[in-house]
């Protein structure tokens, strides 16, 4: 079990609307975290292309200048307010895009860079490495987006330490209701097959009104409902489907035992495959 320099984590899931305006969307996550740190929150976690949007269009368009400079300037908010933000954004590294996830302690020090695995866009090239990092002592770990459904990426940075796991995400709108509830049902499992608790911050529903009344949906969104998860699977708090919101909680870390996932580690077949895996993970 990891030692924890706290008993308590107070964590923030926003549900945030990005638009394709880089400054837009710096200055509004900058109001976000003041807030979140006004009411004690330790972490803010951001959705999926917080940044710049889940629109490919506008991605491919950034520079890895421009995409830098925004990483920098998220760096002095944490910095400025004191608290510690994981932020979905693309990244160059080394000439390749990446679809990711980006998270700073409250030095403004970046202690995690998370590239999307399973990607279920064309636009980036798929990520290669788990991770784990601590904020005040926790250990912590992301995943983004079309991840979740793949157990495995939650369940080895868990054998590898992790308590608290968060999921960035812009999911499918509204329209596609056939997978609402497996989303929901998917990341709530993989929640309790680790004893972990889950953070999940995603994109809400955009539409414009036209004067005929006709409702059109705006693309790059999703069907909000950011969540806080327990555990032992149950929902602590659940966003709306339209609105941006920020749910915060404050997390019982002890709660967090890991015992699943370290229960199948035990298993005489399976222990030296665990192991291997979890020997994958990029620690902090």
């Amino acid at each position: 079990m990891p030692t924890n320099a706290t008993s308590e984590f107070r964590v923030a899931a926003v549900q945030f609307r990005s638009t394709v305006d880089i400054e837009d969307n710096l200055s509004r996550i900058r109001a976000v975290l003041r807030a979140a740190a006004d009411t004690g929150v330790q972490i803010a976690a951001f959705p999926e292309c917080a940044v710049t949007s889940y629109n490919a269009h506008a991605v491919m368009k950034f520079s890895t200048n421009q995409l830098r400079d925004a990483e920098e300037r998220l760096s002095s908010m944490c910095r400025e307010v004191g608290i510690a933000a994981i932020v979905g954004s693309p990244y160059y590294e080394d000439g390749v895009l990446y679809n990711g996830a980006l998270a700073w302690n409250r030095d403004g020090e970046l202690i995690a860079r998370y590239a999307k695995i399973q990607l279920a866009e064309s636009w980036p090239q798929p990520g290669t490495r788990l991770v784990t990092f601590r904020v005040d002592g926790v250990v912590c770990s992301v995943i983004v987006c079309h991840d979740s459904r793949y157990p495995e990426l939650v369940r080895l940075p868990v054998l590898a330490g992790a308590q608290v796991v968060f999921y960035l995400s812009c999911e499918s709108d509204i329209t596609h209701e056939t997978k609402i509830d497996p989303y929901r049902s998917q990341i709530v499992a993989r929640a309790e097959e680790n004893c972990v608790y889950i953070v999940h911050a995603n994109t809400p529903q955009t539409y414009d009104r036209r004067d005929d009344g006709t409702i059109v949906l705006q693309p790059g969104c999703s069907h909000g409902q950011s969540r806080i998860i327990a555990p032992d699977g149950n929902i602590i708090a659940e966003a709306s489907i339209f609105s941006e919101e920020m749910l915060t909680e404050t997390l019982e870390v002890s709660r967090a035992t890991r015992a699943f996932a370290e229960r199948s580690r035990q298993s005489s077949l399976l222990q030296a495959w665990w192991n291997a895996g979890a020997a994958l993970v990029d620690g902090e």
